[in-house]
């Protein structure tokens, strides 16, 4: 079954803001690995975020990490953003388990 594609305002800027040929093969990536089996964890692509509760998961593609959550048969994607800023902005935006519990 195939899961609904759902960019959050944040991620829709951050792919307009790649150059056009990222922002093809970031679409095309996409459609192959988050329309069908987003929770399909893998060394090289999929990884499920250990110790956060938003977002659960990130999808490595070449240079740019797309950081997203699944919810029934919806992926929300919240970010696209350069490898280089993955680190600095899971420490601003990333949501902890311990901290979820406590909302």
């Amino acid at each position: 079954m195939r899961y609904d594609i759902i960019l959050a305002p944040q991620a829709v800027e951050d792919l307009y803001h790649l150059k056009a040929n990222i922002r093809a093969i970031v679409r095309d990536a996409i459609e192959q690995f988050l329309c069908h089996q987003p929770t399909n964890t893998s060394k090289a692509r999929i990884k499920r975020l250990r110790g956060l509760s938003r977002p659960q998961y990130r999808l490595r593609i070449e240079d740019v990490r797309i950081f997203y959550d699944v919810v029934e048969r919806r992926v929300e994607i919240l970010a696209i953003i350069p490898k280089s800023e993955a680190e600095s902005w899971l420490n601003q935006i990333g949501v902890s388990d311990e901290e979820d519990r406590t909302i």
